[in-house]
């Protein structure tokens, strides 16, 4: 796994973003993209109760907690936002990469389905009596 280099930080990746388009800000937007969405950020500044909404709304996808509405302002020309997600993409698998040691919440993965009781063959065939 590869680690963060304090002499590369991931900062230097988000303006491929802006010229990529894979940016979507705000949760209306993150909620009715959910298909092409890798992951979502929201910033250390935003409210608890937000926060616990996200979470849930989000719960199949990696949601990582990092920087201020400051510095996405900063980064990315978007004024107060606290929410964003990144597309599927390579740009951001290596961004998420780069970023995964802050995810909050832990993947919701699906039960594997039970094998059948009794004959290890195909199923519904038994003994007829």
């Amino acid at each position: 796994m590869k680690n963060e280099d304090p002499a590369r930080p991931v900062e230097r990746l988000f303006p491929f973003v802006l010229r990529a388009a894979i940016l979507l800000v705000g949760r209306e937007k993150l909620r009715h993209n959910k298909g092409k969405l890798h992951f979502v950020l929201i910033t250390e500044d935003i409210a608890e109760n937000v926060r616990a909404e996200i979470l849930l709304d989000f719960k199949h996808y990696p949601v990582v907690q990092h920087f201020t509405a400051a510095d996405l302002e900063k980064f990315f020309k978007i004024k107060g936002a606290k929410t964003i997600g990144f597309t599927k993409s390579g740009l951001a698998q290596s961004i998420y990469a780069e970023l995964k040691m802050h995810r909050i919440n832990q993947p919701v993965t699906k039960p594997k389905p039970a094998p059948p009781a009794g004959d290890a063959t195909s199923p519904g065939t038994g003994t007829a009596q």
